[in-house]
């Protein structure tokens, strides 16, 4: 009984508070540690997009330097074969239709 009493009184301070105009200075403990834990889990995805991100651009950097490697090996192979059409799975090399090749011996 005590405890709907409690209720009562609360709802009806609230009530009195509310017309005099009275305002709340600090929302209650069940609505902060709500709005703290959403807020954290905001901050958490934000930190783990930024990992992502570093991780992504450190992946283009790599990949920017790869790419650079393959076009050096295709001009060695250009000036090695006269061609740089090699089947990558065999090493065959597929010559162009004419028969011309650019090699120099």
């Amino acid at each position: 009984m005590a405890k709907t009493k409690l209720k009562k009184e609360s709802s009806a301070t609230t009530k009195i508070k509310e017309l005099t105009g009275i305002k709340p200075s600090k929302v209650n403990k069940e609505h902060l540690g709500k709005m703290q834990e959403i807020v954290s889990n905001i901050n958490k995805i934000y930190l783990e997009l930024g990992r992502l991100s570093a991780t992504n651009h450190s992946y283009l950097h790599e990949l920017a330097g790869k790419q650079d490697k393959l076009t050096l090996l295709q001009e060695e192979l250009k000036t090695e074969y006269g061609t740089d059409d090699i089947n990558i799975q065999d090493g065959v090399i597929n010559y162009p239709e004419n028969g011309e090749v650019n090699k120099e011996d």
